[in-house]
C-alpha cells in the first residue's frame, strides 16, 4: 500500500478510494516542516504495513480550501476515520509507535462503539462535523 498525496487535479480519484467503510489515516503537514519532511518516510513505511487501508498526505498549505479552518495546532496532525466516521483528530508525537497504538485502538472497536464514541463528547461530535475528510472531498 502507498500513501497518496492529495493534489488538486487527483481529489476525485482519492475520493473514491475513500468508501464508506473504509479506514482512512491522513497525516496533515507542511512542505516548509522539518518534522512533517522527516515524518513522511516513516508514514509511507507504516502505510505499506497496512494493506487495506487508506494513507493520504495533505500539505495544509497546498491544500488550503480542503483544509479549510480545521484547526491544526501543530504537525504532524492526524485524522483517522472509517468511512464518516471520525475516530481521532490531533496532533501527535512524530513517532510511528504512538500512531500504531492509536490505530490499533480505534481498529478493535465495532462500527456500533466507534459511533457511541463519535458522539460522546463536544469536541468528538464537532470532529464529525468539521473533520470528516470524505465529506470535505465531496463539498470540495
Amino acid at each position: 500500500m502507498t500513501t497518496f498525496t492529495v493534489e488538486q487535479n487527483n481529489r476525485p480519484q482519492i475520493l473514491d478510494l475513500l468508501k464508506e467503510d473504509a479506514w482512512v489515516v491522513t497525516c496533515l503537514c507542511a512542505a516548509w516542516c522539518d518534522v512533517c519532511m522527516a515524518y513522511r518516510f516513516n508514514f509511507d513505511a507504516f502505510a505499506a504495513q497496512h494493506p487495506g487501508m487508506q494513507f493520504l498526505w495533505v500539505d495544509v498549505e497546498d491544500q488550503a480550501d480542503l483544509v479549510g479552518d480545521l484547526d491544526i495546532e501543530n504537525f504532524p496532525t492526524l485524522l483517522i476515520q472509517r468511512g464518516d466516521n471520525v475516530a481521532f483528530f490531533g496532533t501527535v508525537q512524530p513517532e510511528m509507535q504512538v500512531v500504531e497504538r492509536l490505530l490499533s485502538s480505534c481498529l478493535r472497536k465495532t462500527p456500533a462503539e466507534l459511533q457511541a464514541e463519535a458522539a460522546s463528547t463536544a469536541e468528538r461530535r464537532a470532529w464529525q462535523q468539521d473533520c470528516n475528510l470524505r465529506q470535505r472531498l465531496i463539498q470540495a
